[in-house]
């Protein structure tokens, strides 16, 4: 379920560019409705910050290359280890590294 806070934070960033009184492109708001955190990335308008950031931070490049697997339907999947679930758990939290804190300064 760590995944749908990633998606939820790219969400918020592509809300952010839709000033009060606005009206929103149709296509860009058609596309926002996926779980593909890369797509949302793109939407977002993000792609190349945070490429840029990873470059500098190197627990943030792989605090994403775990993320970036996440997909909506992992949360039926049996067998995920508990390693696996505290890795993404991490790459998403950490408050040095991690996706989400990362996020927080777009939205």
């Amino acid at each position: 379920m760590g995944g749908y806070s990633i998606e939820c934070a790219l969400k918020a960033c592509i809300a952010k560019q839709t000033k009060e009184y606005d009206f929103p492109d149709k296509d860009e708001v058609n596309k926002s409705y996926t779980h593909n955190l890369d797509s949302l990335l793109k939407l977002a308008k993000l792609k190349d910050k945070l490429e840029d950031a990873m470059k500098s931070n190197n627990q943030l490049a792989a605090s994403w290359a775990c993320v970036i697997d996440w997909e909506e339907g992992k949360r039926y999947e049996l067998g995920l280890t508990e390693k696996e679930t505290k890795d993404l758990y991490d790459a998403i939290a950490d408050p040095k590294g991690g996706v989400l804190q990362w996020l927080k300064t777009w939205w």
